[in-house]
């Protein structure tokens, strides 16, 4: 008997059809090993590597660094990976999920937040790119920026399938880059001149290079399930759980750890990393610049793609709408791109000023929805969800949860204490001496809405 999960072949590619409506069994197809590729290739990015040069540039010693490194991507990746689990079984896009918990219309609050971070992920991303490109090409910065979003945004629009490709491919191709400047820097040895202030380790260092690890991995959380959705309902969470941290964690701690040797024996290097790795190759510089620049073309397209769903939610959640038109997607993808372009075309001279600070404001709002969204996940509705109630807004979800809009703002109320950003510090940052709001970012959240919802009776819900 055949099997009718495998109807479609993943040998075929096309644009994707689907957007956020249920993706249907017949549809269903791939293996979960697949996600190991997504991840990994993602991570194989020059801003994946400048993360590894924070904690060298803020005086922690190079093995300590690597430990913060190692840990915080740990525990962001398990948050991370365990959205990913929701996409087998509810075959669904992630922030159409968290309807259940804040209302079909009410689900919109968050993923404003969601939508403000993708947009300035795309601005900083554009801008990283445009130096390479620069390199490769005679453009000034409008004509580099507008042909990096061009290349996103046709990516972007095919879909599903050509993005677990170019993942696939760049998994091999950017892991062995990686690979060979390793084997290139530690053969040549160190040209860091010796530091006017020796690294030392400082437990408030520590705490802020592992926050900012953590929240690497924590951020990728309202799209994770976004590319685990067409998998066959009987993959097991458990299998997609691990392939997606493996795929995660790896590449990001491993890239990190490359970012920190550099900063650490090579800092030259990492003043523009980018064109640093690739004046390693001598004539065969452009080929990497060409590679560098593929591999930030690939984390802008998964950035783009989680935009447009988070858009489409709230658009779709206000309108009524269970599904949207092949020209819907390329009008909305083209206009989140114009909006992220401009962004860096007016600020590219100071960009970095504020980006920063803004990022950080913004994962105090995605972080307690990640929170509630898992929670109710695993341990209220423990996966049992009426899909098409998620598209209604008379229907069993409500179109606002008012108690559980409450929750959100007041867990990223809770927060400003613990927040440090460049010109506020929190009492309590100040006391620990580095950011660590994303801490009770998931546990008070957690507790309070398992407290909520400690009376609903699902059974009956699903029921009704």
């Amino acid at each position: 008997m055949s099997d009718p999960f495998h109807r479609v072949s993943i040998n075929r590619l096309s644009v994707e059809r689907h957007g956020i409506e249920f993706v249907p069994l017949t549809d269903r197809y791939g293996t979960p090993k697949r996600l190991f590729f997504v991840w990994f290739g993602g991570c194989m990015t020059i801003l994946c590597l400048s993360v590894g040069t924070l904690g060298i540039n803020a005086g922690l010693p190079l093995g300590w660094t690597l430990a913060a490194l190692a840990l915080g991507n740990a525990v962001g990746t398990i948050f991370m990976a365990a959205h990913a689990a929701q996409g087998p079984t509810l075959g669904i896009p992630q922030m159409i999920q968290s309807r259940a918990q804040f209302g079909v219309m009410g689900a919109g609050l968050p993923l404003m937040a969601v939508l403000a971070s993708t947009i300035l992920y795309i601005a900083s991303i554009g801008l990283l790119a445009r130096d390479t490109l620069q390199s490769l090409l005679p453009v000034d910065d409008t004509e580099a920026l507008v042909i990096f979003a061009s290349a996103t945004v046709a990516i972007a629009y095919v879909g599903y399938e050509m993005i677990h490709r170019l993942a696939t491919a760049l998994t091999v191709l950017s892991g062995g880059l990686y690979v060979v400047v390793a084997i290139l820097l530690i053969t040549r040895g160190s040209t860091a001149a010796a530091p006017i202030h020796p690294a030392h380790f400082a437990l408030a260092t520590f705490l802020l290079i592992f926050s900012q690890a953590t929240s690497w991995s924590l951020s990728a959380g309202p799209y994770v399930a976004d590319y685990s959705r067409y998998l066959p309902p009987t993959v097991s969470a458990w299998s997609t759980f691990v392939y997606t941290a493996a795929g995660n964690f790896l590449g990001s701690t491993l890239l990190q750890a490359l970012g920190a040797y550099l900063a650490a024996h090579f800092p030259a290097i990492t003043d523009h990393p980018g064109r640093g790795i690739a004046d390693l190759f001598g004539g065969g510089r452009y080929l990497v610049e060409i590679l560098i620049l593929v591999n930030l073309i690939q984390v802008n397209v998964m950035t783009l793609y989680s935009g447009y769903m988070s858009a489409t939610t709230t658009i779709t959640g206000l309108r009524g709408m269970t599904r949207v038109s092949l020209a819907f997607r390329l009008s909305l993808m083209l206009a989140l791109m114009v909006v992220a372009t401009t962004i860096g075309l007016l600020t590219r001279d100071s960009f970095s000023v504020y980006f920063s600070d803004f990022l950080a404001i913004m994962l105090c709002a995605l972080i307690p929805w990640s929170a509630i969204n898992l929670t109710d996940y695993y341990l209220v509705r423990r996966g049992h969800y009426v899909i098409d109630q998620m598209y209604s807004t008379d229907g069993i979800y409500s179109r606002f949860r008012w108690p559980v809009l409450a929750v959100y703002l007041l867990s990223i109320s809770l927060q400003i204490p613990f927040m440090s950003l460049s010109f506020y510090m929190g009492p309590i940052a100040r006391l620990v001496g580095s950011d660590i709001a994303w801490l009770p970012g998931l546990i008070v959240p957690a507790v309070l809405y398992a407290w909520v919802e400690s009376r609903r009776n699902v059974s009956s819900e699903i029921a009704a």
